[in-house]
């Protein structure tokens, strides 16, 4: 009996070490650091000068034009890549030294579902899914790791997360968006996807409709737009909806107000809607009409959203077309112009008076909206593994895109020019 007894307590001496050194052979990698990759490159065409804040054959992708960008403190930008080994992670890269930090270590993460607070070092994000893990949304607290990551006294994750909910694992995330006074992350979520056979009655159907029908026929979609308290994780619905809803965002700066598109990867019915917290007010934020293709808006204002007029294909190009903004208030809306080269993805600023758009040839081109003067800052960009999407930085005098030019469109690089 004795010696049974010595032989279970030896063997569970060596499992719990082995677990102790596994725990430590497993050890995250959030917080590691990675060397400057900071440089300049000089445009061959238009002879200006770009910052390159990540150059790697890894792909380095910022967040959709709709999303913040900067942290808080206005130091950091943040990014998704596959740099780490493990999938896409986020990590931020400091614009002025060029220091490289990883901010996640999960193979389970949702690097699309980034968020930055504007107010606060503060990130929010989902990990999990509902086939393989629990989904739950967190928030890392920046203001505690980055100075350990510079101090050299990076602790457990866990030190800097707060799980604020376990969301529920039914449907297809599709997008988070942080409210104007950062009480409340909105969620867009497909429940439902169409059957083989709707899709394919829907086939014959569309050629017997008009391009823009009733915006209330259902197109096989079930979706479910929710906000949630990321004090208490309380979640409430603010919309179920009869088609796939995408691109969700807040107004920066008005609470409460909350938009989102019915996503069809082409020209949808009526694309961009808004509404309330608490679901009242849901409107078509423009109407467009048969001879309009509406994508990739954004708010820029806190009265106004930028949008794209689409010229990509000849018979739009014969009515006016190119970067749009609509009063979010009076519905007026205002054409800002187009180039020959056919404006794709938009962004604009209250404070500087411009608006910047990227073209199907991978320019980068800024108007100023007070005297329409464009000028063609960078050109060349391949619009590939994605596009440029650029954004302005929250001071208004700079631009970031990524961009594949260095790497002949296989990876992409974060880059920015200054707004002349």
């Amino acid at each position: 009996m004795t010696n049974l007894l010595f032989r279970f307590s030896t063997a569970l001496f060596i499992v719990t070490v082995f677990i102790g050194f596994s725990g430590i052979c497993l050890a995250s990698d959030v917080g590691k650091r990675y060397p400057s990759e900071k440089t300049t490159w000089v445009d061959p065409v238009t002879k200006k000068t770009l910052t390159v804040l990540t150059k790697s054959a890894f792909n380095d992708q910022k967040p959709y034009q709709t999303h913040e960008t900067w942290t808080a403190d206005g130091k950091w930008i943040i990014f998704r890549s596959n740099r780490s080994g493990r999938g896409n992670q986020i990590f931020v890269v400091n614009e002025q030294s060029g220091d490289i930090v990883q901010l996640t270590d999960d193979e389970s993460l949702d690097s699309a579902s980034m968020n930055l607070s504007r107010k606060e070092m503060k990130m929010f994000y989902m990990r999990g899914s509902s086939q393989k893990s629990l989904r739950q949304l967190v928030e890392l607290n920046l203001a505690k790791l980055l100075p350990d990551v510079t101090a050299g006294t990076v602790k457990n994750p866990m030190e800097y997360e707060r799980i604020i909910v376990t969301l529920p694992s039914d449907g297809k995330s599709s997008g988070f968006a942080l409210d104007a006074d950062e009480s409340r992350l909105y969620w867009g979520n497909v429940l439902r996807e169409p059957s083989p056979e709707f899709l394919e009655t829907e086939k014959v159907e569309k050629k017997k409709k008009p391009r823009h029908a009733d915006p209330s026929v259902s197109d096989g979609y079930t979706s479910r737009l929710s906000a949630i308290d990321i004090k208490t994780g309380t979640i409430s619905t603010i919309l179920d909806l009869n088609f796939r809803i995408g691109h969700v965002q807040a107004n920066p700066w008005v609470p409460g107000e909350v938009f989102y598109c019915h996503e069809t990867g082409g020209d949808a019915p009526q694309r961009i809607r808004s509404v309330k917290t608490d679901g009242t007010n849901n409107c078509v934020v423009y109407w467009e009409t048969p001879d309009e293709w509406v994508t990739h808006e954004v708010v820029s204002a806190p009265d106004e959203m930028m949008f794209i007029l689409s010229g990509n294909e000849a018979r739009l190009r014969e009515k006016p077309c190119g970067i749009a903004v609509v009063n979010l208030r009076t519905k007026q809306m205002e054409l800002l112009g187009q180039t020959s080269e056919i404006f794709w993805h938009c962004n604009g600023l209250p404070k500087n008076h411009r608006a910047v758009g990227d073209t199907h040839k991978g320019s980068i081109f800024v108007i100023n909206r007070e005297t329409g003067e464009r000028i063609r800052l960078t050109t060349g960009h391949p619009m590939k593994p994605d596009h440029t999407h650029p954004i302005f930085s929250p001071d208004g005098l700079r631009i970031l895109i990524q961009s594949g030019i260095l790497n002949e469109g296989k990876t992409l690089d974060l880059m920015t020019i200054n707004v002349p």
